[in-house]
């Protein structure tokens, strides 16, 4: 197995063993649920975001896979102190990176490129990307589903 599978499976177990940001957030002011029908991932997002639109604290609950877990948690680290604008920027690159578009900029994703590989195989870029869709719809305050048979997720 190559260094970056190494690293790729152990971030991934770590992160699906020991969630970080899992659990309520009471004083949230922003709430989303999602849902991924083809693996059976379930997610609710609620975020914190100051008079500024800097989120103070954002938190999952919910069950899934080992990738749609991961990918919520380690997206939770990475936008925890983001203004809300910068959150969309990176949603947006990990998107493009995990839908494989040409030219994808990943500049602000960090450890998050380890989702990459992802692309290969279309099933488990709905999981990947469920925990991103429904952190867009809290901060958009959508009150629907978020859910990846619908057409939001690829």
């Amino acid at each position: 197995m190559s260094d970056f599978s190494d690293l790729y499976q152990d971030l991934i177990l770590d992160h699906q063993k020991s969630p970080r940001n899992f659990g309520d957030l009471p004083e949230a002011n922003h709430h989303a649920d999602g849902f991924n029908p083809l693996c059976g991932d379930k997610i609710t997002l609620s975020l914190k975001t100051d008079e500024k639109g800097i989120i103070q604290d954002i938190r999952f609950k919910g069950s899934g896979c080992a990738i749609s877990k991961a990918s919520a948690s380690m997206m939770t680290m990475a936008l925890k102190g983001k203004k809300t604008e910068e959150a969309e920027k990176i949603f947006t690159q990990f998107h493009d990176m995990v839908m494989g578009k040409e030219g994808a900029k990943t500049t602000e994703l960090g450890k998050l490129k380890v989702f990459a590989g992802v692309r290969e195989y279309p099933a488990r870029v709905k999981c990947a990307s469920l925990a991103w869709h429904t952190m867009e719809a809290a901060l958009h305050d959508e009150k629907n589903v978020v859910s990846t048979d619908d057409g939001s997720t690829p």
